[in-house]
């Protein structure tokens, strides 16, 4: 046996006891597969299968949380693994974002919606680019590399499916719509692919600049969200609501907003209903949802909650979409009732709506509230990779050892967001004890303080 070989064989052996310690850290209940298994039985659902397109019913065992757990230690698992018996070189090769611009030629060329035509058989990719118009060799290479990371799937020579991945991608339109009305083309879609436009587009382009922004002595501190690094793709220190106010811009805008809609994808449906005990606030409370968007929060809790008031709070220029298609589609007579109401308002200037109940978001509002409001962050909570001592105790979920405690890479989702709000706005996204950093130095410590001493007064 080479040299090689006999150095190679403690790192093997160090994985399969590293998997084999998982399974130990958790004896009162079963492996996490075995865990995974049981649920997808008792539910009726198949076990995933990448080669299938996304279908609703294929994520219901995550309703189980034992199984939506177990799914979680798997992924964090198996990403862990891989990182440990990977080459260094090849594990950073996986970093640079090249499969960004492969998959954004792509989905801008209607490959997806061809593909969903051509079905699980598959199509060429000489079928494929005289459908799009785009040149079948170059084309092939991109589909190759995004199979190779299981983005569609490759069933024989030059001949590509979906996966459940890609499939997500779908507009649900015919290719030829898509193909010839660039312009409307995620007019009535569930948002989806909407936000991921968006991101391989403005994003993706601000990401190239993010060192050009911090190697910048006059942008490397900066807390102004004109220096973000969208500065730099669109040539001007705009923000971005400023340049998607610009007429020629009302495809990103429209695009945007739609987008918005498809963040609820990526979130459980029942999220803010379990953020807060919505059902103790009296009938006719008011909440605030100050820079809102299109108001997608609200309109899950106008829904449930009838008897609630809401005032949705952002810059005009994201109203129009969402007044006109999202709210008059689902639910327009909340706004004729005056049940939900829309108010443009700019977050950076003094609250105008003085005595809510409830308040979702922070700055300026602490000289805003009344005693008995209630300040909700509706945010993403950056999770830390070392172990918390009060996790317990502050509801946090951490990953059993070896595992990072944090999940990994199977949990990123927040650091994405964290990016994109450093790139887009010279912002960020923060860990608990940011927040409650923030908080102090917001004005919210010294209105705690006062109503403290309001209880104990004589």
């Amino acid at each position: 046996m080479d040299q090689l070989a006999v150095e190679s064989m403690p790192m093997v052996k160090y994985a399969g006891d590293w998997l084999e310690n998982l399974t130990r850290q958790t004896p009162h209940t079963d492996h996490p597969v075995q865990t995974l298994e049981a649920a997808c039985r008792s539910s009726g659902t198949l076990i995933l299968d990448l080669h299938l397109p996304f279908t609703p019913p294929s994520e219901a065992f995550r309703a189980n949380p034992e199984a939506a757990e177990a799914a979680h230690i798997i992924a964090a698992a198996a990403l862990q693994l891989e990182t440990i018996v990977t080459p260094p070189q090849v594990s950073l090769s996986h970093i640079v974002h090249l499969k960004s611009s492969a998959l954004r030629i792509c989905l801008e060329s209607g490959v997806t919606e061809i593909l969903c035509e051509a079905g699980s058989q598959g199509i060429h990719v000489k079928d494929i680019g005289k459908k799009n118009g785009q040149d079948p060799e170059r084309l092939g290479c991109f589909m190759h590399y995004l199979a190779t990371h299981h983005v569609h799937r490759q069933v024989s020579l030059n001949v590509f499916a979906h996966t459940r991945i890609s499939s997500m991608l779908d507009t649900l339109k015919p290719s030829t719509k898509v193909i010839t009305d660039l312009e409307n083309k995620h007019n009535g879609t569930t948002g989806l692919a909407a936000l991921v436009s968006h991101h391989l587009d403005e994003t993706f382009k601000a990401s190239a600049y993010a060192w050009e922004t911090l190697s910048d002595p006059a942008t490397r501190f900066s807390g102004n969200p004109a220096a973000a690094s969208l500065a730099h793709v669109i040539g001007s220190a705009d923000m971005l609501w400023t340049y998607y106010a610009r007429l020629e811009e009302c495809f990103r805008h429209d695009r945007f907003g739609i987008g918005m809609e498809g963040i609820q994808a990526l979130q459980p449906p029942d999220a803010i209903l379990k953020a807060y005990d919505w059902g103790q606030l009296a009938a006719g409370s008011l909440i605030v949802d100050v820079a809102s968007g299109v108001g997608t929060l609200c309109l899950t809790l106008a829904e449930k909650f009838p008897e609630l008031k809401f005032v949705v709070q952002d810059l005009e220029v994201l109203f129009s979409r969402g007044k006109r298609s999202l709210w008059n589609k689902k639910m327009p007579a909340v706004m004729s009732s005056g049940q939900v109401k829309f108010q443009v308002h700019d977050f950076f200037t003094p609250q105008c709506q003085t005595g809510a109940t409830v308040f979702m978001i922070l700055t300026h509002l602490s000289v805003a509230t009344a005693p008995e409001t209630t300040l909700l962050l509706f945010e993403t909570i950056l999770p830390l990779a070392i172990h918390n001592p009060n996790a317990k105790e502050e509801g946090l979920l951490e990953a059993p050892s070896p595992l990072l405690v944090n999940y990994g890479g199977a949990n990123d989702m927040g650091y994405n967001v964290d990016f994109v709000m450093f790139l887009l706005f010279n912002a960020q996204e923060r860990t608990q004890m940011q927040f409650v950093e923030l908080l102090a130095c917001t004005g919210w410590d010294t209105f705690i303080q006062c109503i403290e001493a309001k209880k104990v007064a004589p």
